[in-house]
């Protein structure tokens, strides 16, 4: 009787497996062998970036050239134009693996490789690719043997003068194998899209396409899940056409926003006869998206002005090595400043961006190129463009289509050829192949020169007409437009170190200073940009400015503006936050506008100035109140209120006069109701005392910490994946808790237990220190410590270290 069931189960095993076919296995590859000459190798884990390490040095990468978008007509030194970190050059990585029986394909998937990426597999040459930033796919079939052992290298190299910016060396994003059976979905080939949609019902096309030995009797079954996996609709697709499309109705859907980032999944299913050949699922988002003369940009056919920032890819101290925590990080501390839209300058997003976007609800316009033919540096992309760029344009769409958080493409930025009809033909042959893969959404390029892409024909031709600075000739652009609106796709560059102020306070277009950094009182901008009050202007002022995306969100490594040709200086000040990730005084001024939910109250500058005495030193104060007061010592200095006729009293309050005497400054703010929104208080600090840990850990909690500050257990878990990181910010406090800002002492970290010392980073743009030494220096009072998680569970233990005053603290994370 025993004997007879076990016969019965193994029958009934083999007739389950007849019926399922080999479907679709993904495997990532995340551990390879790295080497910068093919002789000394070493394993690391992939995303990796080689550079990040340093040491920083002038010699990388030292270009001389004129910077046409700074309006420089002769060449000079730029010493930290890409980063002045070890990026240039040939890496190599190889890696053996296994390829599992019972599969008929495999094919590499690439989510980036920087740069030219060349893939060889048992010695053969199998693929490559130009572009560093583009996703690719190379089909290893005809090289690999399944069930064996195969070899798998890839070639990169980094030439001189190719960027403007830090792009990073080496396989910087993650690395997949697909495996398929006799019959599957072009995986970029299923397009799902939302026809119309409103609270009642939904109409969802989904296109697929089957590649393989497909059989005449097939037939796939396409469902739709809601969050919960239950189904809401649901249609099958006969025959063996290897085209499929068909159209989903879904009654009462969840429409995705940034407010609410509701994502459904697609399932499909293919069947040969009874067997299951394939199965892909995908998420999505149920939104529609449109822009036009009468209603600006609308979500879900609702009209709302886009409050965006641009995004350069590497991710400070991390380098461009991706990183999911980081980059939750990233995301969660712009949604906490009021930003709904990201624009990914200026290159191709990857994967995960685009899937924690969907998730977390941030819409964003994903860009492609910096240069098409006319080269702005050397060796840039100007040199693939003719080859490469319908194939990369073509990636780029199909690659990332399915995410709801993608409202518009980019096909470039600030672009030379603007002002010719070549341009122009170009501008449209990519926007035509957009419309080719992708009907549904708006294409976008970023103009700065806004006579000429007029004249030539070149603005008129895109669908989102995106302009870049000079706010001051809207109004004679406009009048051009057949369109009826225009985009700031890039605004502001205002400049400003965390922490530092400047006196007098000016403002000023072209302000430097001996130390090398700007003044955090935010009236300093560029030569072509102007202050962020100058946008708001316009944008409050004038329907037809559908929004704008902010010159940065972060700091990111390279492009050292205003200290291009100043050492050592290897990072930009546009940033809202800094290359750590700390919000600047900026932050909360975007805070007090976009940030609709929470009151914002913000003072400035710190109340630190021995020296000073009897000096005036003007206080601002950032919030969306209409109304303040503010108190010295208890004495007031009055009420001030905002001013629509003022460029600087607009969306700002200050006192002008203020006398510095140490002690307290507070104020209070009121809304026009004459109710009270808030207060903030900055008080002048004592010898350092003590110190203070602020924790954030991205994956385990709802917002970012920094932003209303955190106490020491907040929220210390992390994922034992060896993956996941924590941000601690350390700065010091003198014995009643006043943060000192003037300190820059240098402290030393020790990680110990379930986890690794991974960088620090203080934000400070001419800081040589390198990020993956266990110590440095504060920088205006903080600095950010990153630990990573191991592969076990456990306690992680940071000791932190000041041996100048013999200040000691420990915290102790968990891995779980």
């Amino acid at each position: 009787m025993i004997k007879r069931s076990i016969t019965f189960m193994t029958l009934a095993l083999a007739l389950s497996s007849m019926c399922q076919a080999q479907s679709r296995k993904v495997i990532n590859l995340p551990s390879w062998d790295f080497s910068r000459d093919g002789k000394a190798w070493q394993q690391v884990a992939v995303p990796h970036d080689w550079a990040i390490s340093g040491p920083f040095d002038k010699k990388w990468d030292l270009q001389m050239v004129a910077i046409e978008q700074n309006g420089e007509k002769e060449k000079t030194e730029k010493s930290g134009r890409s980063g002045a970190l070890p990026w240039i050059g040939e890496g190599m990585y190889k890696m053996n693996w296994t390829a599992p029986k019972g599969y008929k394909r495999a094919v590499l998937v690439f989510d980036g490789a920087m740069s030219q990426p060349v893939v060889s597999v048992n010695g053969k040459e199998a693929g490559k690719w130009a572009y560093g930033y583009n996703a690719f796919r190379i089909d290893i079939t005809p090289f690999i043997q399944f069930g064996k052992s195969n070899l798998i290298e890839v070639h990169l190299n980094n030439v001189e003068e190719s960027s403007r910016w830090y792009p990073g060396g080496g396989l910087y994003r993650p690395v997949s194998v697909e495996l398929y059976g006799n019959e599957n979905f072009s995986t970029w080939d299923t397009f799902v899209r939302t026809l119309k949609a409103d609270k009642q019902e939904a109409e969802v096309e989904v296109n697929a396409l089957l590649e393989g030995k497909t059989g005449k009797s097939g037939k796939t079954v396409i469902a739709l899940l809601d969050e919960a996996g239950k189904k809401v609709a649901e249609q099958i697709v006969t025959g063996a056409n290897p085209e499929i499309k068909t159209t989903l109705k879904v009654a009462n859907p969840q429409l995705w926003s940034p407010e609410s980032p509701y994502l459904y999944q697609v399932k499909l299913t293919r069947y040969e006869g009874k067997k299951v050949a394939d199965v892909q699922t995908l998420k999505t988002g149920i939104r529609t998206i449109a822009v036009s003369k009468d209603y600006g940009f609308q979500l879900n056919g609702v009209t709302r002005k886009l409050k965006g920032v641009c995004l350069h890819h590497d991710l400070g101290p991390l380098g461009a090595a991706e990183n999911k925590a980081a980059l939750i990080r990233q995301i969660k501390m712009m949604k906490q400043m009021g930003c709904d839209a990201i624009r990914t300058a200026h290159n191709m997003p990857s994967t995960m961006q685009m899937e924690l976007c969907d998730s977390l609800g941030m819409m964003v316009m994903a860009e492609s190129f910096d240069m098409w033919i006319y080269p702005k540096c050397k060796n840039g992309y100007a040199k693939f463009f003719k080859e490469w760029s319908d194939k990369d344009i073509t990636n780029l769409v199909k690659h990332h289509r399915n995410h709801p958080s993608i409202v518009m493409w980019s096909i470039g930025n600030e672009i030379p050829e603007q002002w010719s009809k070549e341009g122009m033909e170009i501008a449209k042959h990519l926007q035509d192949i957009c419309h080719q893969y992708d009907p549904s959404r708006p294409v976008t390029q970023g103009m700065d020169k806004a006579e000429d892409a007029l004249k030539s024909g070149f603005a008129q031709v895109m669908d989102v007409p995106g302009f870049n600075y000079r706010v001051h000739k809207y109004y004679k652009n406009i009048e051009q437009l057949p369109q009826g609106f225009l985009l700031g796709s890039e605004t502001a560059s205002t400049v400003s170190s965390r922490g530092v102020y400047k006196f007098p306070v000016v403002v000023s277009d072209k302000a430097t200073y001996p130390d090398g950094q700007c003044s955090s009182y935010d009236t300093e901008y560029c030569s072509w940009s102007n202050l962020p009050d100058d946008d708001w202007k316009m944008q409050d002022d004038y329907s037809w400015v559908i929004g704008e995306f902010v010159w940065t969100g972060y700091d990111y490594l390279g492009e050292p503006t205003p200290y291009d040709t100043y050492w050592p200086s290897r990072s930009s000040y546009f940033g809202i936050c800094d290359l750590a990730g700390l919000p600047k005084d900026r932050y909360y001024m975007y805070r007090a506008r976009w940030n609709e939910q929470q009151h914002t109250t913000h003072l400035l500058p710190h109340w630190n100035w021995k020296g000073r005495e009897g000096q005036v030193t003007p206080v601002y104060c950032y919030t969306d109140g209409v109304e303040g007061e503010l108190f010295v010592n208890g004495k007031s200095q009055g009420r001030v209120r905002k001013d629509k006729s003022s460029r600087l009293d607009r969306y700002r309050l200050r006192w002008n006069n203020v006398k510095y005497e140490p002690g307290e400054i507070r104020v209070v703010t009121y809304n026009q109701y004459g109710d009270k929104v808030g207060e903030d208080v900055k008080r002048t600090a004592g010898e350092p005392a003590q110190m203070k840990f602020s924790v954030e850990t991205p994956d385990h909690e709802p917002i970012a910490c920094m932003v209303e500050g955190c106490t020491d257990e907040h929220n210390v878990l992390l994922n034992a994946d060896g993956n996941d990181l924590a941000f601690i910010t350390v700065s010091l406090q003198d014995k009643d808790g006043n943060e000192c800002p003037l300190a820059d002492d240098e402290l030393t970290f020790e990680v110990s237990g379930a986890g690794t010392f991974k960088a620090a980073c203080n934000g400070d743009a001419t800081s040589l220190e390198p990020f993956t030494q266990p110590q440095m220096k504060l920088f205006s009072g903080k600095l950010v410590v990153i630990v990573q998680s191991s592969k076990q569970k456990g306690d992680i233990i940071l000791k932190v270290k000041d041996s100048k005053r013999n200040i000691e603290k420990s915290i102790t994370l968990q891995a779980i």
